[in-house]
């Protein structure tokens, strides 16, 4: 079905009874695991730090005589680099009639003698979708997210997502190859490698990685040997690696071909806020007639961490694929 696009009026937004229901997903598990939309921390700046890389030399026995000793060796020091990423703007806005809102008792569809109109309040409602609706672009955002650096007014802002993120630091190309263990091994190794804490690691994946992921281990001996024996089947929610412990997550945001492990202890939603208003607010906008106008307004950014943290498996074999 569409979505009205401008004004709703009493014709385009009709009221019926009913249960409501939709088949969107409005799971968002990396935002909620990193703080929400309630969350995180907030910045004075558009721009604002991710963290400061710095390496030090390549470890090695040193080989000093009492002789060498006695004078000091060459001066050196550890450089420091620092990451940035930027808050984007999310902006959502309602129009509704005042005789739309008046028409509350107005019911189209299927009727039945004594049933009211379901939702009670369509600009409440119609708030409440405008929020979920940010929380899933956020989500997406924060996932696949591809970096801009606006340079002028008329530019947009975009924060950099896990994915692109990854692509600068440990991901692996599986060229079409399917999910397998070995490919997963490699991933550990190479984060381990390149410096991957494990703080709190967690994989997410979309709904073909999820379930391939699960057969790769469900013949694990004592794997699929449930407590009860009225309960069969099983889903892997976490994994126990050579060098940390990782969750599983299905998360419908993230694209089929690719998995993301990420440390979500090193990632916080970065809010600005604007003065005497907050960082996601609702405002009525000026009138201009017989309707009721507001706006939902927010600065919103991806402090990510250091890319050596995480880990991404792109291009990988799934239903569907050409």
């Amino acid at each position: 079905m569409a979505n009205v696009t401008g004004t709703g009026n009493t014709f385009n937004l009709p009221n019926f009874v009913g249960e409501l229901f939709t088949a969107s997903p409005t799971q968002t598990p990396f935002l909620t695991m990193i703080g929400g939309l309630s969350g995180g921390r907030r910045s004075e700046n558009v721009e604002f730090p991710t963290g400061q890389l710095y390496e030090l030399p390549a470890a090695s026995q040193p080989a000093i005589s009492e002789d060498a000793s006695e004078t000091a060796p060459a001066a050196s020091a550890v450089v420091r680099e620092q990451k940035t990423n930027v808050a984007q703007i999310f902006h959502e806005s309602i129009t509704l009639t005042y005789s739309k809102l008046s028409n509350r008792g107005r019911l189209s569809g299927l009727n039945t003698a004594g049933q009211e109109a379901n939702p009670a309040s369509e600009l409440d409602w119609q708030v409440a979708q405008r929020l979920v609706k940010i929380s899933r672009d956020v989500e997406y955002t924060f996932l696949n997210g591809v970096y801009n650096k606006a340079s002028a007014s008329n530019q947009a802002n975009k924060t950099r997502g896990m994915f692109e993120l990854c692509s600068t630091g440990t991901t692996i190309d599986a060229e079409n190859a399917a999910l397998s263990v070995d490919l997963l091994k490699q991933l550990y190794k190479a984060m381990a490698d390149a410096g991957a804490l494990g703080g709190n690691m967690v994989l997410f994946c979309g709904s073909d990685q999820k379930q391939r992921l699960t057969s790769l281990y469900e013949k694990q001996l004592g794997y699929n040997t449930p407590a009860s024996r009225s309960v069969g089947g099983m889903s892997v929610t976490e994994l126990e690696t050579d060098f940390f412990k990782l969750g599983v997550v299905y998360d419908p945001f993230v694209p089929n071909d690719r998995i993301l492990i990420a440390d979500v202890s090193a990632c916080a939603p970065v809010f600005l806020e604007v003065p005497e208003k907050g960082v996601l607010f609702l405002e009525d906008l000026a009138k201009t007639g017989a309707a009721e106008k507001k706006q939902i307004y927010g600065e919103i950014g991806l402090d990510h961490g250091p890319a050596f943290l995480h880990g991404s498996i792109t291009g990988l074999d799934y239903t569907g694929r050409a």
